[in-house]
């Protein structure tokens, strides 16, 4: 289950450290083919509900196993793209299944697992997210330049049959949604907790990208000596101990876990809004900032499995199409704010839409996070 999250996410990202050879490989700008990695959250987008509804009747190991067969095949053509709108093509694919895969996993794990380790299994299955963040990208990047950007698709190719293989082996199978359990999408929406949770997700992951996808002008705004790789290796490693200290207590202790990492993550953006006094502040709030994230979509996934009971996949993509949504407005609005104030003002706005997502917990005391929970 790791390793399907990572290959969703590596393949998401991956476009970002191969822009160059990309550009030159496909006869485009590089402006252009940064489109891969749009054209991939649009697939997302637009797949994951509709994707979701009609298969949440079908058992779990063959769904998991077509939607990593998806990714290989997308990767592979990618690999092999003669063209960009072959390319395009290809990555609006992998978007689709990733909203599928998305949409399913963390219902997926919960069912196979015991109830009352829920949360940290969840935990484990994300854990693929921060590592092709913190290590996998940079990897993907790395071997593109001493090779040529086909090979690290063709990489992706190989790394996919692998799961593929593993999870025929070692996944136990579990039954989809039984057809009179299944409510209506507007119905799922309706439940108690569910809009709550889609909110905080919403200004949560807004939050994190208005800064993440511009880290590079931050850090050279305010002079900070740190390169952008090592910054991101400090946030990934951060993330991952985030990650950690969320397994071990989100089963028992979910709403002090979600304000505690939003705690951190306000205190993240009063650190990097005062970067330039200081690279070491710059670095204090890197750390705070990974700390706080690393376990924020384990817990929203686990608070929306529990409002939503035996609608949760279908709740689960509505969590994707709201994650998305947030990346993408993150990123058009942290750009318009770099060219027209500089991305020093970024850290600030930050910090209020963590605001924003901190009320919202803070607020949903009896459904999406209860107090004794």
């Amino acid at each position: 289950m790791a390793g399907t999250s990572f290959i969703v996410i590596m393949t998401e990202t991956l476009p970002a450290g191969l822009l160059s050879g990309l550009a030159s490989g496909l006869g485009t700008s590089q402006g252009t083919a940064g489109q891969l990695v749009s054209v991939y959250a649009l697939g997302t987008v637009l797949a994951a509900v509709p994707a979701t509804v009609l298969t949440r009747g079908l058992r779990r190991k063959p769904l998991l196993i077509g939607g990593l067969t998806g990714f290989l095949v997308a990767n592979t053509v990618t690999a092999l793209a003669p063209s960009l709108p072959v390319a395009l093509a290809a990555r609006l694919l992998g978007g689709a299944f990733a909203g599928l895969l998305w949409s399913m996993l963390a219902g997926y794990v919960r069912r196979i697992v015991p109830e009352r380790l829920a949360g940290r299994a969840l935990a484990v299955a994300m854990a693929g997210t921060p590592v092709a963040l913190a290590v996998g990208t940079p990897l993907g990047s790395w071997l593109g330049g001493v090779t040529d950007w086909r090979w690290a698709f063709g990489a992706m190719s190989v790394l996919s049959a692998l799961i593929i293989g593993w999870a025929l082996l070692a996944v136990p199978d579990a039954p989809g949604q039984r057809s009179y359990e299944r409510k209506p999408l507007p119905a799922v929406v309706r439940v108690p907790g569910v809009t709550p949770i889609l909110l905080t997700v919403l200004a949560w992951i807004f939050a994190h990208c208005v800064l993440y996808t511009y880290v590079g002008p931050y850090l050279r705004g305010f002079g900070v000596s740190l390169g952008v790789d090592l910054a991101l290796l400090v946030f990934g490693v951060a993330s991952l101990a985030g990650l950690a200290v969320t397994a071990t207590v989100v089963d028992r202790a979910l709403r002090r876990i979600t304000l505690a990492s939003l705690a951190l993550f306000l205190a993240a953006g009063g650190l990097l809004a005062a970067g330039g006094v200081s690279d070491a502040l710059a670095v204090a709030g890197l750390v705070l900032w990974g700390l706080g994230f690393g376990g924020g979509a384990t817990q929203m996934q686990t608070a929306l499995a529990e409002s939503a009971g035996p609608d949760t996949d279908v709740a689960l993509s509505l969590f994707t199409v709201g994650f998305n949504l947030a990346i993408a407005a993150g990123g058009v609005v942290g750009g318009l704010l770099v060219e027209s104030a500089g991305a020093t003002v970024l850290p600030a706005v930050m910090g209020a839409a963590a605001l924003v997502a901190f009320a919202a917990v803070l607020a949903a005391r009896r459904t999406a996070f209860p107090v004794g929970r």
